[in-house]
């Protein structure tokens, strides 16, 4: 095996169980977020030699994946594919959300954030990322980051609110 190619793969098992759990949590679906990180990784392949000499070469695949998950998200295609329901086996995998709310409530309010709430609340409250990480990989400002991710973290609330409420 080359040295390239073995970096790669190196780099692909430490980094793919994060960049698949971004992916879930971005694009809402098991199946969209497998895509997603395999294009994700089919860019950063073809880009190697340039990435390994990076500083960091997860946040750029990092934000690689975002960008995915976002040219994906305005094909026209893609759009018209109707969202899963979370399986028993995406349950059972991985539980983010122990302790703060149920799994399914969190998951289905975050499916019904915009996508760039969506990404401002994964990358900093799934990946912990600091703002100016965030801001960095989405090619934001601070500022925008912030604005995003109160009114994400508000709409979430809400959702879990209305869902938790029964209705008068």
């Amino acid at each position: 095996m080359a040295e390239r190619d073995k970096t790669f793969v190196e780099f692909v098992e430490a980094a793919f169980p994060s960049l698949r759990r971004t992916a879930y949590l971005i694009g809402g679906d098991w199946h969209k977020a497998d895509d997603i990180v395999q294009e994700t990784l089919c860019k950063l392949y073809l880009a190697w030699p340039k990435v390994q000499r990076l500083d960091n070469t997860f946040a750029y695949a990092r934000r690689t994946l975002v960008n995915v998950a976002y040219d994906g998200g305005r094909r026209p295609w893609r759009r018209e594919v109707t969202r899963a329901d979370i399986s028993e086996y995406a349950v059972r995998s991985g539980d983010f959300a122990a302790g703060h709310a149920d799994r399914d409530e969190v998951l289905e309010a975050l499916r019904a954030l915009g996508p760039r709430q969506r990404a401002c609340i994964v990358l900093r409250y799934y990946e912990d990322l600091s703002i100016e990480q965030t801001a960095e990989i989405l090619g934001c400002s601070e500022g925008t980051v912030k604005s995003q991710v109160a009114r994400g973290l508000e709409t979430l609330r809400k959702a879990i609110d209305r869902r938790r409420s029964p209705a008068l």
